[in-house]
């Protein structure tokens, strides 16, 4: 099950996520497969940012599961209210590593920050924020990579 929201971020996180798969810059020549994934994470992180559900669902797999044993249309409803509740969304993203044990599944692990402002009323001071490392599955579909699977857990060390 996808968290309650118990934190600003715990819902970016599950719709960012996705989003960040999305986000980055290529390595070597656009139509590797390492260029590929990461231009589905910057993808994500542009839809997120923009609190374009459409957009960020259409790079979820209609197989995904997250780490709780949520689905796809669970985090469709889980983004939907999360856009809804934060008028603003706004992430940092590296990515930390690709890996592809097989040529068509990848691996992705993310650092992720998140900053989102709770209504178009919020002060600066009523501003969310947080850090999250994130690890997604990626599955070449047809020719599209998309979500598969994604979990995430707080970067703090205490």
């Amino acid at each position: 099950m996808l968290p309650q929201a118990n934190g600003v971020v715990r819902v970016v996180f599950t719709g960012v996520t996705l989003a960040l798969l999305l986000a980055g810059a290529g390595c070597g020549g656009r139509d590797t497969p390492e260029a590929r994934v990461r231009a589905v994470v910057a993808a994500g992180e542009s839809a997120a940012e923009s609190r374009d559900l459409g957009g960020l669902m259409a790079l979820v797999s209609p197989e995904f599961r997250d780490g709780r044993g949520g689905d796809r249309e669970e985090l469709k409803r889980y983004l939907r209210g999360y856009f809804v509740m934060h008028q603003s969304v706004h992430l940092l993203t590296r990515i930390e590593s690709v890996e592809f044990p097989y040529e068509d599944y990848a691996r992705v692990q993310l650092t992720v920050g998140a900053l989102g402002r709770e209504s178009a009323a919020a002060t600066a001071f009523d501003l969310a924020a947080d850090v999250h490392d994130v690890a997604l599955e990626l599955r070449l579909e047809g020719d599209e990579w998309r979500v598969l699977r994604a979990e995430w857990r707080s970067a703090r060390r205490d």
